[in-house]
């Protein structure tokens, strides 16, 4: 097969991993810059130019849509989808799952496990908001951010008033959410390729910090997850429409509940603790799911 990596660098280790298990399994494999893909927009023959040159014959893509570049990513995605290539995540899953606040509706709607979460949008309302999700300490999330970045603790009120304040003021979308004190700082990564959970791993933030993410200093373990947070992690991907998703799970004194659901999680920090080849594993769901117009709107919303 002739596969294409949607990645903005060909040097990012799931980039090199995705094209090295495709070339390793006898596929042809093109990285291709997202951004430099432009769009033919035609009722009969949709096409995508690259520097200079139409792109065709592919029979999959791998999106590797960062989060700064999520509109125009999912109108390229959506455009190979036009043409009839298969992607292993869709152009309104990526969407979906990217808009924290639609993802947690979804999820919410569905009966998933999840923390209590208010969203407002006027100063005056902030005393209620804050009771809402039961008063202090509870997270205040920017919800364009990612990586962490963007989410403070606030653990008295007057902190979450000044900071809640600040957001709105400056016209920021923010959501406020309990704090999860019993799961210590950590939470679970679940690895989802298909109808499966194929790797796991507990992330545990450094001392001092609550924001496990590993870019943010976090350190990661292996872990072993129950039936109940296994099926938490298919149903939230599921929902999402994602073949290929990377759930974050908080264990609470009341279940498993959702964080986060990714559509383009980091295959290095799964790879390294599990020593598992996801990347392999990416590849051959893609050799047996990928077949022209096999793009459908999945999941809900």
């Amino acid at each position: 097969m002739k596969i294409a990596i949607l990645s903005r660098k060909p040097s990012l280790y799931s980039t090199k991993r995705l094209a090295e298990a495709a070339k390793k399994r006898g596929h042809e494999v093109e990285v291709i810059d997202t951004l430099r893909c432009y769009m033919n927009i035609t009722s009969h023959k949709p096409r995508i130019h690259y520097k200079g040159r139409v792109l065709n014959g592919f029979d999959a893509i791998i999106p590797r849509i960062g989060a700064s570049i999520t509109f125009y990513g999912a109108a390229v995605v959506r455009h190979f989808e036009m043409t009839g290539v298969f992607s292993v995540n869709e152009s309104v899953a990526i969407s979906r799952s990217r808009d924290k606040l639609r993802s947690l509706q979804l999820l919410s709607r569905k009966g998933v496990g999840l923390p209590v979460t208010g969203f407002a949008r006027v100063p005056d309302d902030i005393p209620d908001l804050i009771q809402m999700v039961g008063g202090p300490p509870l997270v205040i999330k920017l919800i364009e951010g990612t990586q962490g970045i963007g989410v403070v603790l606030a653990e008295t009120k007057k902190a979450a008033e000044s900071v809640l304040e600040a957001f709105l003021g400056l016209k920021a979308n923010i959501m406020v959410q309990e704090y999860i004190k019993e799961a210590g700082g950590a939470d679970i990564r679940c690895f989802v390729i298909g109808q499966k959970v194929v790797a796991t791993m507990k992330r545990q933030a450094q001392a001092g910090e609550f924001r496990s993410n590993l870019h943010r200093g976090g350190n990661a373990t292996l872990v072993k997850i129950t039936p109940e947070e296994r099926s938490t992690a298919l149903r939230a991907a599921k929902i999402m429409g994602l073949n290929v998703a990377g759930v974050d799970l908080l264990r609470s004194n009341h279940g498993p509940l959702v964080m986060e659901v990714n559509s383009s999680p980091g295959l290095y920090g799964i790879e390294t603790v599990t020593g598992k080849d996801i990347a392999s594993m990416i590849i051959q769901f893609i050799e047996k799911n990928a077949r022209p117009h096999h793009t459908r709107t999945r999941g809900a919303g």
